[in-house]
């Protein structure tokens, strides 16, 4: 038995379109809202950079989701698939924490009884009520297609739910060691995106090029970046040594997030971050969660070497053709035998990377 090719299906498309669609509006309300107050403030100034972050990381966001997508309806991983809807919902947290966020930074008079300041009062009229429907349009529109990427999840269940099974066979041990393998290289893909975002953020935010903290961010970026490819080659390929040096960097990554916690709270830089930190915490908690998940994970994935599984990581599940050629006596076992792969044996395949 084989699955359907590429986007070949309606579950398939679906599931894209919604993807594409919900980002094309959401992309331009947070557009629109950064135009309008580009118009009014300088966003360079540090309380006004709520807007940059949140344009920056929404347009990551979006186009990371959709290359998830992709990748997961290429590969036939149902665990990826069930990870960018988690990733989904989480954006509709994002997006409507930033409703809150951008009114703390475009707000900072709580006294406007006189006189109407257009940019730092809150009333009609005002700035921030012009581009507050906006903002509230964005995570009404997300988790709009939350609902219906879990609806076409469930077909696109039962199209590639299988595919473990044609894997690894019926060996129930197997099967977890797949599974786990799975994990594995999904969060190494959500770590890598809740890396970028909060060194997004601190790119846009810590602008001071002498100072160290920029160093140690621009330092951080190629030895993370290091850690997530040399992990996923190395639970891949099965490399010890290499699996080795990716958990113990892990561990130092995990202190990284720490120093940055303090950093957004400590009384002699909090003012540097200002109307951001909310997002900040939310994503460097998630961002040292996602790892500490992921090195529970590789420590299980690690403890499978060498047991028979690395076959199956590298090789792909067989598609199904459009047309199946006919047999010509009418035995209708020839005709199931040649339907998928012209009369070869199947070689149940699938690849994760």
């Amino acid at each position: 038995m084989a699955v359907e090719p590429f986007l070949s299906t309606k579950a398939q498309k679906a599931f894209i379109i919604t993807i594409i669609v919900q980002a094309l509006i959401v992309l331009g309300m947070v557009a629109v809202t950064y135009n309008i107050v580009h118009d009014h403030v300088d966003l360079r100034q540090t309380s006004y950079k709520t807007l940059p972050c949140y344009l920056s990381l929404f347009a990551l966001a979006e186009i990371f989701e959709l290359l998830m997508a992709f990748d997961a309806l290429r590969l036939r991983n149902i665990i990826q698939l069930i990870g960018i809807i988690l990733f989904h919902l989480a954006l509709v947290v994002f997006a409507a924490l930033q409703v809150h966020e951008t009114k703390i930074g475009l707000v900072t008079l709580s006294n406007c009884d006189g006189s109407v300041d257009f940019v730092r009062c809150d009333g009609p009229g005002t700035l921030y009520r012009r581009i507050e429907i906006y903002l509230i349009i964005a995570p009404c529109v997300i988790a709009a297609s939350w609902f219906a990427l879990l609806l076409v999840l469930r077909e696109l269940y039962g199209e590639f739910g299988w595919a473990i099974f044609h894997v690894v066979g019926a060996n129930p041990k197997m099967k977890t060691m797949y599974q786990y393998y799975q994990i594995m290289i999904c969060l190494l893909k959500f770590d890598f995106f809740s890396f970028t975002g909060v060194t997004m953020q601190l790119l846009i935010i810590v602008l001071q090029t002498d100072s160290a903290e920029f160093g140690i961010t621009i330092a951080a970026i190629p030895i993370v970046l290091f850690l997530l490819c040399g992990c996923g080659l190395a639970v891949a390929r099965e490399i010890k040594w290499l699996m080795t040096l990716s958990l113990m960097t892990m561990l130092a990554a995990e202190s990284y997030f720490v120093f940055k916690l303090v950093r957004f709270y400590s009384p002699r830089t909090e003012a540097q971050y200002g109307s951001t930190r909310a997002t900040l915490t939310v994503f460097t908690v998630v961002a040292f969660l996602l790892l500490f998940a992921t090195f529970a994970v590789g420590l299980r994935c690690f403890s499978d070497f060498d047991k028979g599984l690395m076959d199956s990581k590298v090789n792909d599940v067989p598609e199904r053709p459009k047309f199946a050629p006919s047999d010509s006596e009418g035995n209708p076992s020839a005709g199931r035998h040649t339907s998928y792969v012209g009369g070869t044996q199947l070689g149940p395949r699938i690849s994760i990377e």
